[in-house]
């Protein structure tokens, strides 16, 4: 249960994240890419692309997982991680999200899956 709400806490921040350009845009709705509001946005560092995601669901912390994180360097995506489709290390949209700050994967964060959309922009 708490791992469920830890997750839909960082999914509704997300969220908040991505309305915030809509709401600065005198109230419209959308994206003026023309993605649905649901949509996310992720930015693959090492390669310079940014993808369309949708978040499917909250997942058990076992397995590899993939670090996302706001991206505090601006542009057109809220969140980047470091590798993507066709990186070595990309382990197939299985992110964690750092909550408790401490830089390691427990109980602490959130795991979901979120697949990235091809074929980025």
């Amino acid at each position: 249960m708490r791992k469920t709400l830890l997750t839909g806490l960082v999914v509704g921040l997300l969220t908040i994240i991505m309305a915030v350009p809509a709401l600065a845009s005198n109230g419209k709705s959308g994206d003026p890419h023309g993605r649905p509001d649901s949509m996310l946005t992720i930015k693959v560092t090492s390669t310079g692309v940014t993808y369309d995601s949708i978040v499917l669901g909250d997942l058990p912390t076992k397995g590899r997982f993939q670090l996302l994180e706001p991206n505090m360097t601006g542009g057109d995506s809220p969140l980047m991680t470091e590798f993507g489709p066709g990186d070595r290390d990309f382990v197939g949209s299985r992110w964690w999200v750092d909550v408790n700050k401490d830089r390691v994967q427990n109980d602490g964060d959130a795991f979901f899956l979120c697949p990235l959309l091809g074929p980025g922009h």
